[in-house]
């Protein structure tokens, strides 16, 4: 589902994470015959610690972190300092998401519907936050001349050094 394309995963990454679940009593890893070549063909089963975790894990939200934004942190910064205008950086980024979207829309138009919806819904919600970034790009650029207006937030000054002890009289 998704294809190297969207998220390429490598045989090493794969194998680290059955190890790192075996170390942890989420899976064992049983021997399964042979792979018609002679070597032994391993297989991995969830152990019940493994299936009580996945059920705990499904019935988990996700929790996005929509607000460590890099793209936020570059605008933040061309505003605050002469290195970069402001504009610039939402220009580059608004059409870094208008390739993004494209290629999106070319590989979703190559999916059969019939065959792969699952494919499909993962690519419309890829396609879904595009959108959403590009309008917030553009929300931005409507505002960024009273953004600039606003004086940059202080840092809150903090005593250095360590706490003074307390004496007990």
């Amino acid at each position: 589902m998704g294809g190297e394309v969207n998220w390429d995963v490598k045989p090493a990454q794969i194998y680290s994470t059955l190890a790192r679940l075996q170390e942890s009593g989420h899976i064992v890893e049983e021997i399964d015959g042979t792979d018609g070549e002679g070597a032994d063909r391993r297989v991995y089963a969830i152990t019940e610690k493994g299936q009580t975790d996945l059920v705990a894990w499904f019935n988990t939200p996700v929790t996005r972190e929509h607000q460590r934004d890099e793209v936020f942190a570059k605008l933040m910064l061309a505003i605050a300092t002469d290195v970069a205008k402001p504009r610039h950086v939402l220009q580059i980024q608004r059409a870094r998401l208008y390739q993004d979207l494209h290629a999106l829309t070319v590989q979703r138009s190559k999916v059969d519907p019939q065959k792969d919806l699952a494919h499909i819904l993962l690519l419309d919600s890829a396609v879904m936050h595009i959108e959403a970034d590009l309008r917030w790009l553009d929300m931005v650029d409507a505002r960024l001349d009273e953004i600039k207006r606003q004086p940059l937030p202080e840092p809150e000054m903090r005593p250095r050094g360590r706490p003074k002890k307390i004496v007990d009289s």
